[in-house]
């Protein structure tokens, strides 16, 4: 609470005494970007104090970070300035240091609550993505692939695949609107067999969704607890033209 009060402070001395610093409120938009995110889109926030005591999206807190870094720094500031004695300055000076390595030490004791989400949520993405970067491990030099690389982009690192040999999201053309039919991620949805080797879709992505089964045969069906199945097809006409 005393951070929050020192950046709400620190807003204040801006606000109504430092005039040519008035840029630096714009440190507050992420909280109003987040503000409407979670009342008009639904986005929801986990913290493991507050049911259901998990770690979802904590990481929203760190666009944060600058805001009460610059403003919490002026609160103590103007404090400063406007104390009567040099002893006042030394007092005000001391609390701001000795929270500041109290609230590092507690971090580095109990672990910074974004890292901890990475942790806990990435166990089983990960536990998915060895197994999957295994078997593709095993295909053979050059093969091509299409993958949705939203989710699970860990799989091709660890197998040592380059995004070269990959169809994904990335090679649709945003500037096309609302369909890009032309485009080489729409065309090899629609026709895997004629630009790729394997086809990657976890279940609900938009591989899984998309993708133009007529043209490819399952190989295998990854399940990993927690985490949705994911399945290898091979494309039926590999060796068409591209």
């Amino acid at each position: 609470m005393f951070w929050v009060a020192a950046l709400l402070l620190g807003t204040i001395i801006v606000a109504l005494f430092q005039r040519k610093l008035w840029p630096v409120l714009l440190l507050w938009i992420p909280v109003l970007f987040y503000m409407l995110s979670i009342a008009r889109s639904g986005v929801p926030i986990f913290v493991p104090v507050w049911w259901p005591f998990s770690y979802y999206n904590v990481r929203y807190g760190v666009e944060f970070i600058p805001a009460f870094a610059v403003l919490a720094a002026m609160a103590a500031y103007g404090l400063i300035r406007f104390a009567a004695t040099v002893r006042t300055t030394v007092i005000v000076g001391g609390c701001f240091l000795g929270l500041v390595f109290a609230t590092y030490a507690h971090a580095l004791k109990t672990g910074a609550v974004s890292y901890q989400e990475a942790v806990v949520n990435a166990r089983t993405r990960v536990a998915l993505e060895k197994q999957l970067a295994s078997i593709l491990e095993t295909m053979p030099q050059n093969s091509t692939f299409l993958m949705y690389l939203g989710d699970h982009p860990g799989a091709l690192q660890r197998a040592g695949i380059p995004l070269s040999r990959v169809i994904n999201e990335g090679n649709h053309r945003p500037w096309k609107r609302p369909t890009d039919p032309d485009g080489l991620w729409e065309k090899a949805l629609a026709h895997p067999a004629s630009y790729v080797d394997y086809v990657v879709a976890i279940d609900s992505d938009t591989v899984a969704k998309d993708v133009n089964k007529d043209e490819i045969d399952a190989m295998l069906v990854l399940h990993v607890t927690g985490q949705p199945p994911a399945t290898i097809y091979k494309t039926r006409k590999s060796n068409q033209p591209r």
